[in-house]
């Protein structure tokens, strides 16, 4: 008797479970303005998760239709893109994921470091990072981006005159200026010439050759620019260039050395060659080129020493990228509610019962 039950039971769960996963292939709605594309109840669920994951909370139905609408629109514009010849490369998919992903890791990496620094922090391999963080796999995070290059392509494609003629006014440039000025100064800085050999190369004596170096560069037998090039070829053992740094604790980490050390350094003149500094994983030295002193910056100082860009040039291209993006944000919704038409979109869920599968 209580293996019937057993049983029973057993069946009533496969049965529930046949339910839900009918619901979840149940279509919502079809795109087919180019080819028919189905929206599942299971990919909506999907990006909701993606966006509660966003927004720390569930989504309620209005959401939810606000989100089904997005995917409609999403998949319309992709296939306007596709039908106008507009495509993007899975390398360029690649190459955008790994630029947000080294930005986040604050270093340039490949897939294959990424997956290891990932492991070696969270003990997850990269997808299951990315389905905690995304609720998506790498797989499919990357098929998101791409359609959402893809749609982007294309929106810039239609409204590529527009987007030249938006550009901030002169007004518009010395009004965030001066809403914004405490942000534009400059810190106490130097340019260092810096001669690093990390002691990790078993084939070089760090410390010797640090020496030989520092004694080219003082005999003037090498200058900066030659160090730096001999720097650059094969298992030269070394790496040597200019840098600019700020009298912080972060800058002297940077460097390698105590924070005591920076400040004095920052009383040094220009000219002065540090002697090696025989470190834990380096020897290295340094030579300043430059100082530069703390200042408020106005409209026509550079942005940063040893740059050509003005505070007015940094504003004008900030404010104009921020202005074309809300334009392109506008376009994208007119362009995509122009294309929804019972011609391109058939919604095969609506009113009482499209809440009812959207009430999960």
């Amino acid at each position: 008797m209580k293996m019937k039950h057993c049983t029973f039971v057993s069946m009533m769960m496969f049965a529930a479970a046949a339910v839900f996963a009918q619901s979840d292939l149940q279509v919502l709605a079809v795109v087919k303005l180019n080819k028919s594309e189905s929206i599942t109840v299971r990919q909506l669920k999907t990006r909701v998760g993606v966006y509660e994951k966003q927004a720390g909370k569930v989504l309620t139905v209005d959401e939810r239709k606000q989100t089904l609408d997005a995917l409609i629109y999403e998949k319309l514009v992709t296939q306007a893109a596709q039908k106008a010849g507009l495509s993007i490369a899975d390398s360029q998919v690649n190459q955008y994921f790994l630029q947000s992903m080294s930005q986040m890791v604050g270093k340039q990496v490949n897939e294959q470091e990424l997956n290891t620094i990932v492991r070696q922090e969270t003990k997850m391999s990269l997808d299951e990072f990315m389905k905690q963080q995304a609720g998506m796999s790498v797989a499919e995070y990357k098929e998101y981006l791409k359609a959402q290059l893809t749609a982007q392509q294309y929106i810039v494609s239609q409204r590529q005159n527009e987007l030249q003629d938006i550009t901030p006014t002169d007004e518009e440039i010395r009004t965030f200026y001066e809403i914004h000025k405490t942000n534009f100064v400059w810190s106490d800085m130097l340019r260092l010439f810096l001669v690093y050999v990390p002691k990790g190369n078993a084939s070089v004596d760090a410390k010797a050759k640090a020496a030989e170096l520092l004694a080219s560069y003082k005999n003037k037998k090498n200058t900066r620019d030659q160090i730096a090039a001999q720097s650059n070829a094969a298992n030269s053992g070394f790496q040597a260039g200019e840098i600019l740094i700020n009298k912080t604790e972060s800058s002297a980490i940077q460097l390698g050395v105590p924070y005591r050390v920076l400040i004095d350094l920052f009383s040094q003149n220009v000219g002065f060659i540090s002697e090696v500094q025989d470190n834990e994983t380096n020897c290295q030295f340094y030579s300043v080129i430059e100082k530069y002193d703390a200042k408020m910056l106005a409209l026509s100082d550079i942005v940063q020493p040893g740059t050509t860009v003005t505070v007015y040039e940094y504003i004008r291209q900030n404010l104009g990228q921020q202005k074309q993006m809300e334009y392109l944000q506008k376009a994208a919704d007119e362009i995509s509610k122009s294309l929804d038409t019972s011609g391109n979109v058939e919604r095969k869920k609506t009113g009482a019962d499209l809440d009812k599968l959207l009430s999960w």
